[in-house]
């Protein structure tokens, strides 16, 4: 067994493992916990139901309510807190694997697309193949949201929900972004390089770096020693992730058991059609992006997904497409991609290609607003759809990013934010099949771009 296929066996085992022993710790400790908690999400929902029926807000039946409400869930919260406090010793392994490869993560986007801009050359050819890669990133995000409309239409798991409209101050958890070109643009240009490394702003580095990259070409002779030094640094922090990924198995056992032991195997059956149907569209999006590579790349897209393989694990696995970000890159080289089109693409990817993320987005949008029996017209859906296009642009680094998103869009169409609470108790798994679409998205983008612009080569392993 090669190295390589000895990393992915080792992940793949730790997965089951931790699959076992997560479900283990929920039936033997953490049922008590999770009884507690469901017992006290019942009860704020009778107590919602009561509030409903108070027409009075000022009264002393509406006051006692909402002090009663404020009670169980302090009382649920300080639950949660134990419960993450015994789930410490299996999620500081998936924490420290994470925050190693953040450490990674900035320095090698950085390094990599300064010396893929400068080796590319002129400006012209820089423009020449940034518009190569957003024609796809455009055409794949929208094919994406376009899949996630038609699915959640044709599926139609929230009308199974049937629930009443909430009061509009329940508070979700997950605070909405509302859609603002200065926010946006903001977002977008670094203020600090230090500040945007510091914080793994991804698009903010790319921005810094394609500058950075068209200056060193311009500069001709004396760019080259700038391109040979980053280009060693590159090696140097490509040779550090072989390092960081011989932990990917303890950090995958670790995610794992800490999430079937919090949420159980019971957080399947209860949602298990909303699942099912959720990854059958995530199934059918990998069969349409996989054909479209197909047309293009021939037969050699299936040996670019049989290389994908323990990247897409490792995404799968740790709920992270960054986690797999390196060996992404690495195995897109190995493929016969260039390196200056790699270190080009990718990075843009993770910013503007979250294929799985906005497949998610028209789902779960559209899932909520059927939840409550609200129907949007076919051009409400397609506004939507738009929205969504522009809002979900550079916000990868964000926690729960998708949630965020959601909650900022579904508000547009007077939808209730507290339906985001349907979704915050299997976003994780949900979580897991994004991350895994987002490498297969990203992948295929760069074969694809490598192969418009003549830059594919025979595989080099």
């Amino acid at each position: 067994m090669s190295k390589q296929n000895r990393l992915t066996f080792f992940i793949f085992l730790a997965l089951i493992l931790g699959v076992a022993l997560g479900y283990y710790l929920n039936v033997k400790s953490f049922n008590a916990y999770n009884e507690t908690i469901y017992a006290a999400e019942l009860k704020v929902k009778e107590i919602d139901g009561q509030l409903l029926k108070v027409k009075d807000s000022s009264s002393v039946q509406f006051k006692n309510l909402q002090l009663e409400k404020e009670q169980v869930i302090t009382s649920s919260q300080a639950t949660e807190k134990t419960r993450e406090k015994a789930l410490e010793p299996l999620t500081l392994l998936s924490d420290i694997f994470l925050r190693l490869i953040k450490m990674i993560v900035g320095p090698l986007v950085f390094t990599t697309l300064v010396v893929g801009v400068a080796k590319v050359g002129d400006i012209s050819a820089v423009g020449r193949i940034g518009g190569k890669t957003m024609l796809w990133f455009i055409s794949a995000s929208f094919l994406s949201l376009l899949l996630g409309m038609i699915m959640v239409n044709i599926f139609k798991p929230g009308e199974a929900m049937n629930l009443p409209l909430p009061p509009s101050n329940i508070d979700t958890g997950v605070k909405g972004v509302a859609l603002s070109m200065k926010d946006f643009i903001s977002h977008i240009v670094p203020k600090s390089f230090v500040e945007s490394m510091a914080t793994n702003e991804i698009l903010q580095i790319v921005v810094f770096s394609l500058f950075f990259g068209v200056a060193t070409a311009a500069i001709g002779e004396k760019g080259q020693i700038v391109i040979s030094f980053f280009d060693s640094v590159a090696h140097v922090i490509l040779k550090i992730t072989g390092y960081v990924m011989n932990f990917a198995p303890f950090a995958v056992f670790g995610a794992m058991a800490a999430i079937v032991a919090k949420q159980g195997l019971g957080v399947l059956s209860t949602y298990a059609i909303f699942v099912g149907e959720f990854y059958s569209s995530m199934l059918l999006l990998w069969v349409l992006l996989i054909f479209i590579g197909y047309i293009i790349l021939k037969k050699r897209v299936f040996n670019l997904m049989s290389r994908m393989k323990e990247p897409v694990l490792l995404a799968f696995s740790t709920a992270s497409s960054e986690a797999a970000y390196p060996k992404t890159m690495l195995q897109l080289e190995r493929f016969g991609c260039k390196d200056k089109i790699v270190s080009f693409v990718l990075p843009l990817g993770y910013s503007f290609n979250l294929d799985g993320s906005m497949l998610y987005m028209t789902f779960a949008s559209l899932f909520i607003a059927q939840s409550y029996g609200i129907n949007l017209s076919f051009e409400q859906q397609i506004t939507m759809l738009l929205i969504l296009m522009l809002t979900s642009k550079g916000i990868a680094g964000v926690p729960r990013a998708s949630l965020v998103v959601i909650a900022g869009t579904i508000a547009t169409f007077n939808i209730p934010e507290a339906g985001i609470a349907l979704l915050i108790g299997i976003d994780p798994l949900l979580d897991m099949g994004r991350s895994a679409t987002n490498v297969i998205g990203n992948s295929l983008a760069t074969a694809v771009v490598s192969k418009w612009e003549g830059e594919l080569t025979e595989a080099n392993d």
